[in-house]
């Protein structure tokens, strides 16, 4: 009865141990965060929006983490795969996704297809957003629409003659003409491409009529003079282009934003995710970042997470809608 006494104790006290050296560890891992380097996932191309957010970011946030912050391409399927590898990566801070309108678009449009997501929403935590750039409706600078309300009216002369062209179809840039097109009560056709510098091209040489774009590919070509801004979706003029009126100047009630933000996987500790919100917050703020966006007439747009969670339901909501009025197009 003694022995069985002393191993009963023997084995209660070993299981003691083992309880205290897993709290201890589990501490101490909390403590150390990070030890070792943290990665940023993109799913576009080097030399991008989406890219140089990330080269940015990641440089001023190793500063304050005193860890290395590294940028990871994940190209393809129009930043999907991107997002894919953030979800099934293990939520413990090291594994960071950018993401882009894509990001809120993606899974609505496999609902309208009636195909298996690769990834859901709920699968995520947001960190911050670091930008939100407008859209500037551009033509090209010989065309002989001077203004929004030039377009509109001609637009309502010849329905489905006049052209836009487009990041790719339920792009971002694709949604703002639609929203575009349905305040202004008229119809133009779309013509997607693979990106925004191949739409952007497409204008150039008069393959398309009109098209949208975020400040920084525009802003190269509209202090050229090669294109001609005519509206811009932001609730204020531009900073960098003072020249281009909004669309509620001309009465439409149009503003949208392309937002650039940081998410991480929803299981993330709190105390880790604190860490990471901490860093993200500080290193927004160096004038290494924003002079890193600026060089692409980007200004930084701050939100801390909850505020960027109102901001990315508010946007699901208005891709749905615009979803539904494109439908199913292959």
């Amino acid at each position: 009865m003694k022995n069985y006494r002393f191993v009963y104790l023997i084995r209660v006290a070993l299981m003691l141990i083992v309880v205290f050296l897993l709290m201890e560890t589990q501490i101490t891992a909390q403590e150390i965060f990070p030890s070792h380097p943290i990665q940023i996932i993109v799913g576009n191309p080097p030399g991008g929006a989406a890219d140089l957010h990330a080269r940015h970011i990641a440089e001023a946030m190793q500063k304050v983490l005193k860890q290395p912050v590294l940028v990871v391409t994940k190209v393809g399927a129009a930043g999907t795969i991107a997002y894919q590898t953030v979800a099934n990566n293990k939520p413990d801070g090291y594994t960071i996704g950018l993401v882009m309108p894509s990001f809120l678009i993606h899974t609505q449009v496999d609902t309208l297809f009636k195909r298996k997501p690769s990834y859901n929403i709920e699968q995520f935590r947001p960190l911050a957003r670091l930008s939100a750039d407008p859209n500037i409706i551009v033509v090209h600078a010989d065309s002989p629409w001077k203004s929004i309300p030039d377009l509109v009216a001609d637009a309502k002369r010849r329905p489905g003659e006049i052209t836009f062209g487009s990041a790719g179809l339920y792009s971002g840039a694709h949604f703002i003409c639609e929203i575009f097109n349905a305040a202004a009560g008229i119809t133009m056709t779309h013509i997607p491409y693979q990106g925004v510098g191949p739409s952007i091209t497409a204008l150039l040489g008069r393959h398309v009529d009109s098209m949208a774009t975020g400040p920084g590919p525009g802003f190269s070509h509209l202090k050229a003079g090669t294109m001609r801004g005519i509206a811009v979706s932001s609730d204020k003029r531009l900073a960098l282009m003072p020249e281009i009126p909004t669309f509620k100047e001309f009465g439409y009630n149009v503003e949208y934003s392309m937002m650039v933000g940081l998410v991480v996987r929803k299981e993330t500790p709190p105390a880790i995710m604190q860490v990471l919100r901490d860093a993200v917050r500080q290193a927004a703020r160096t004038p290494e970042f924003k002079g890193g966006l600026a060089k692409v007439a980007t200004e930084v747009a701050y939100l801390d997470e909850d505020e960027f969670l109102e901001t990315w339901k508010k946007d699901t909501k208005v891709f749905g809608e615009m979803i539904k009025r494109i439908g199913r197009k292959e």
